[in-house]
């Protein structure tokens, strides 16, 4: 079936380096479990509600990345089995996950969304921000919660300068701050139609939906 031959297409050309995340929103079940059957662990959801089902269903190996806009009140529902938030944009985010965790006995990974597009559509600190939050007294009392790294998504653009641009910003801020996150460890950028370039800019986590499998349903 072609999922699962697009799984071990982008598998080998990604090979151990950088992680594929299988971007499942709005696909059924049966998909994600062809894509499990051809050795696929991660998938990104971007509704938290549909993410908890799709968990409740399917093989408890799989690792459940939250790749969209978090809304504070549905973080309950992902704490007691969400692998990695990709899309944190503020302290009083990071706050409640630590807060869920808590209760859960975990500690919650998570990434910072940095916004490097010109788009106001997409969200995210600025680097300024982010390294202020990170240095904040506040941050260092969130125990349940590890910041692992950046998360970014480049312009809607077929011009490839523009979004090489973006992604080699996003290096840089990258490794401004790792410098004082020794532990930092992720750098997530790249889609479908961008991902090569983001490897090429550094990227070792790549979100990959519609070309593994096919576009998206919406309801």
């Amino acid at each position: 079936m072609e999922i699962s031959e697009n799984i071990k297409k982008y598998k080998a050309e990604l090979g151990n380096e950088v992680t594929l995340v299988a971007i499942s929103k709005t696909k059924p079940a049966e998909d994600l479990l062809e894509a499990y059957n051809a050795g696929q662990r991660v998938f990104g959801e971007n509704k938290i509600q549909e993410m908890t089902e799709k968990w409740e269903t399917l093989p408890k190996d799989i690792e459940w990345h939250m790749v969209g806009h978090v809304q504070t009140n549905k973080v309950k529902y992902m704490a007691p089995f969400v692998s990695l938030i990709h899309a944190v944009d503020s302290l009083k985010l990071l706050k409640e996950i630590n807060k869920e965790a808590k209760k859960n006995d975990r500690k919650i990974a998570c990434l910072l969304q940095i916004k490097i597009a010109e788009e106001d559509t997409k969200f995210g600190l600025d680097a300024e921000e982010a390294k202020e939050l990170l240095t904040s007294e506040k941050f260092s009392e969130l125990k349940n919660i590890e910041v692992k790294g950046l998360m970014g998504m480049a312009t809607y653009t077929e011009d490839e300068a523009v979004v090489r641009g973006e992604f080699d910003y996003l290096k840089s801020v990258y490794e401004d701050l790792k410098k004082n996150n020794p532990h930092f460890e992720i750098l997530s950028m790249g889609m479908s139609g961008d991902y090569q370039v983001a490897m090429e800019c550094g990227s070792n986590m790549v979100r990959i939906g519609s070309a593994i499998f096919g576009e998206r349903n919406y309801n």
